[in-house]
């Protein structure tokens, strides 16, 4: 299976493994300054060179080698699993994307049509029943991830130890584990134990959030969004995630972590 989702330096200073709505973006963005002195001209996932992605076959070797023997400082990012899925449903269901078209062609008007959702009109910026359009989505969400029906689960809702977990399965190993909650004090965490081509000060980067601007604006508190059966299904889905990065499934308002990450506990249960 080898190693989907992994970028790494074209210097091989640093392997990341991309977990889709976890600052993503931003860390591609700072990856390829560390390396070239200057930022990517637009959204680094269209990146065609200047790094190494496990999508281009001319980087597989590079990565694979790097990943199995280690040599490269190897972390991901990792966020709440209430704003993951909300982020998800106001960007990839109810906005329009890069290419100016809905996200995955057939995949809205098939929401609207099986799951009676809104999604804000044909640009995405009109008035809707938010809160009622996302619980519906949760539950195609849920019916993806557990059955696979109407279809498989999108890489940007699954699961993040789904995504975190192929990387220890096939032979890699984290060295560091993020929460994109204390982002500046993660990725200093692990810009301290690079040596990259040009020095990064966090503190002059600029957040690339490339999903900003595609779809309408929250219109309410995080909490508002879920109510008791909301929350019985997010726990239903991400029950592994919030007990790994250690995220409060008990109230919705509160984004941040409530414990350390213990990297040991996360590759022997991810590792099977």
């Amino acid at each position: 299976m080898g190693f989907p989702g992994t970028w790494m330096t074209e210097s091989e200073s640093m392997v990341y493994r991309v977990v889709p709505k976890c600052a993503c973006s931003t860390i591609g963005q700072i990856m390829y300054y560390s390396d070239h002195g200057r930022f990517f001209d637009g959204d680094i996932h269209d990146a065609k060179d200047g790094m190494h992605k496990w999508a281009f076959d001319d980087s597989q070797g590079r990565i694979s080698g790097n990943v199995r023997n280690h040599t490269s400082f190897s972390f991901t990012c990792v966020r709440n699993p209430y704003t993951r899925i909300l982020s998800s449903f106001f960007d990839k269901i109810c906005g329009i994307q890069r290419n100016g078209k809905r996200y995955r062609g057939n995949l809205v008007p098939t929401l609207i049509y099986n799951y009676g959702i809104e999604v804000g009109g044909d640009d995405g910026k009109g008035e809707f029943d938010q809160i009622a359009s996302f619980r519906r989505f949760l539950l195609f969400a849920r019916d993806t991830i557990r059955w696979r029906r109407p279809m498989d689960p999108d890489i940007h809702w699954s699961a993040m130890s789904g995504h975190v977990s192929t990387f220890i399965v096939n032979g890699g190993h984290y060295d560091r584990i993020f929460w994109t909650e204390k982002f500046n004090d993660g990725m200093q965490g692990v810009l301290e134990n690079l040596d990259t081509p040009h020095a990064v000060n966090l503190s002059e980067i600029p957040r690339f959030n490339e999903s900003e601007g595609h779809g309408p604006k929250r219109a309410h508190p995080v909490e508002d969004y879920f109510d008791d059966l909301s929350m019985h299904l997010v726990y239903e889905i991400y029950k592994q995630d919030f007990e790994l990065f250690r995220y409060d499934f008990e109230n919705p308002a509160n984004k941040m972590p409530v414990g350390e990450i213990d990297l040991d506990e996360v590759h022997a249960k991810l590792g099977d």
